[in-house]
């Protein structure tokens, strides 16, 4: 993995002998998603309100008249 030790091994073999066709589609791969930028929340499409999981944690609605409908209603 290295020429002359200039530079650490980035891919270290734990276990096993894979062959150098098995390598290589590792670093392929590896290569491919380092190249394709981070992936992360600012990539994701917003989720919707019904699913939104600090609604479940919210106080339920206070008795009284047309509380039952309120209950079904989005917060």
């Amino acid at each position: 993995m290295t020429s002359a030790g200039s530079e650490p091994a980035r891919l270290r073999i734990v276990r096993g002998q894979p062959t150098d066709a098995e390598l290589a589609a590792v670093v392929t791969v590896l290569s491919a998603l380092a190249r394709a930028g981070p992936t992360g929340s600012a990539a994701r499409a917003p989720t919707s309100g019904w699913l939104d999981r600090c609604a479940l944690l919210a106080a339920p609605p206070p008795a009284g008249r047309g509380a039952w409908r309120r209950s079904a209603l989005p917060r």
